[in-house]
């Protein structure tokens, strides 16, 4: 996935801009990037973040971002920002996207006689398709509503111009987009959480496909918000931090009320109930306290050194980080039955190894509560983690299992009324050798998020979609 920030101030922006892209760092690990504009000149840098923070990276580079104006970046891909030059001036360019056919339209432009000089990965870099297209506008404004009409997936951006700021919200709205103000200053990011340290307060939620241009004393809408919005449910569930807001909606406390709502439905008898940290923790005090049973932190993460652990593109070394960063505390769990909560179950490995730990640790029953929907379908619009085919996910390998096929019946599989789908949870139940499992319902995470179904993308839990 990916966040991004951008600010534009009547002073030196730096230190706003430093800090406010780092508040995005839980968003990706990969690559961070950051450009400032002087009124005559573009700055920027760009560092690999796979062995180290955006901090540690960047702290050197602080003195040469001169400038009242700049947008930074952290992504799980691409090499960004991206600086050109057009008809519409000089300008950068930073994304939160994932562009699903990126290959076939890249194979469009070449055909075109235009060619990609920004590589990621060894492929095409999405930023830089995205420059493409918005560069075929007359404006911005067209270039974007161009560009939203040719993708499939997700786009989100913000150009750094010489005259301001422009930023546009996804067309489905599936990543956010806020805008906050304080003395003399605008500041806009997909993660509001680094607001209030910076002294800004929160003035407005984009809608999806709204775009607008800010300067630093004022922003002006540039096309209104679309009317269809499919904002993406699992940044309730997993990615978004705790104290953000996404449609002046709290993260936590969607995960509190999924936590409580399904506590009350629970009878199983427990001695407490824990956390795998830290996703899991809002969801694990609500159920604590709709059932009246205490909660204890069993499992504490080792947070100086180690990030979220299913970034890394090779699976030893997703399983090695996720091992490393959480030390059981076996004083808590000897001989105690012990229900911990999570986000997700996604391929299973970690889930496995976090098992295995427990009852090693002395747990004499391990039950598991998981906020999320089972996930039977890959995303294909934000790609919020690594799995790449249907077989990286766990359900699928099951139901290939249970039905000779991966892809028979998923429609059963992801009600939870039905046979097939308490069959699949029983199979995962015996092969994570766990007392219980349980997971949340798409309903029931729609209601702890209190939008209309209609409004939540739950594609990657039900199949259910559109462009």
């Amino acid at each position: 996935m990916g966040g991004f920030f951008g600010t534009i101030s009547k002073s030196e922006c730096a230190h706003d801009l430093f800090y406010g892209t780092d508040y995005n760092s839980h968003l990706g690990t990969r690559r961070g990037g950051v450009v400032t504009y002087d009124g005559t000149t573009f700055r920027r840098a760009i560092h690999n973040l796979e062995n180290s923070y955006f901090r540690t990276k960047f702290e050197n580079d602080l003195p040469k971002f001169k400038g009242k104006s700049g947008i930074g970046v952290i992504s799980d891909n691409d090499s960004q920002p991206i600086v050109l030059k057009s008809h519409h001036g000089w300008f950068a360019l930073a994304t939160v996207a994932y562009i699903h056919n990126l290959e076939e339209l890249a194979q469009e432009m070449i055909q075109q006689g235009k060619h990609f000089t920004e590589f990621s990965s060894g492929g095409i870099n999405p930023t830089e398709l995205v420059s493409m297209l918005v560069d075929e506008g007359n404006t911005f404004e067209e270039g974007i509503n161009l560009m939203f009409s040719k993708i499939q997936g997700s786009c989100s951006l913000l150009i750094l111009t010489e005259f301001g700021l422009i930023a546009a919200r996804d067309k489905l709205g599936r990543t956010p987009l806020i805008l906050a103000k304080k003395e003399n200053a605008y500041a806009i990011s997909s993660e509001p959480c680094g607001f209030p340290n910076l002294g800004f307060e929160t003035e407005y939620f984009l809608g999806p496909g709204e775009i607008i241009h800010i300067t630093a004393d004022k922003w002006t809408q540039l096309y209104r918000p679309n009317k269809k919005m499919q904002i993406c449910s699992f940044l309730y569930v997993y990615y978004g931090y705790p104290v953000s807001d996404y449609e002046n909606i709290n993260v936590d406390e969607v995960r509190y009320r999924a936590g409580y709502e399904n506590g009350l439905h629970d009878d199983t008898e427990a001695d407490f109930i824990s956390a795998i940290p830290d996703s899991g923790i809002g969801y694990a005090l609500g159920y604590a306290a709709s059932k009246g049973i205490p909660y204890k932190r069993a499992m504490i993460k080792y947070t100086p050194t180690w990030p979220r652990s299913f970034t890394p593109a090779n699976q030893s070394m997703r399983s090695l980080v996720s091992r490393m960063k959480l030390i059981p505390n076996k004083t808590l769990l000897r001989d105690k039955r012990v229900i911990f909560s999570d986000d997700s179950i996604v391929r299973g490995t970690q889930l496995k190894d976090n098992v295995k730990f427990l009852y090693g640790y002395g747990a004499r029953e391990v039950h598991m509560r998981i906020s999320a929907p089972p996930i039977l379908y890959p995303c294909k619009f934000i790609g919020f983690s690594a799995q790449n085919t249907d077989l990286d996910l766990i359900t699928r390998r099951i139901i290939k299992e249970i039905e000779g096929c991966h892809n028979k019946n998923l429609e059963l599989y992801s009600n939870p009324c039905t046979a097939e789908h308490c069959n699949m949870v029983e199979c995962m139940r015996k092969k994570f050798n766990l007392t219980s499992l349980k997971f949340n319902t798409t309903n029931g995470l729609v209601k702890a998020i209190g939008l209309p179904k209609e409004q939540i993308c739950t594609h990657c839990f039900d199949g259910s979609s559109y462009f």
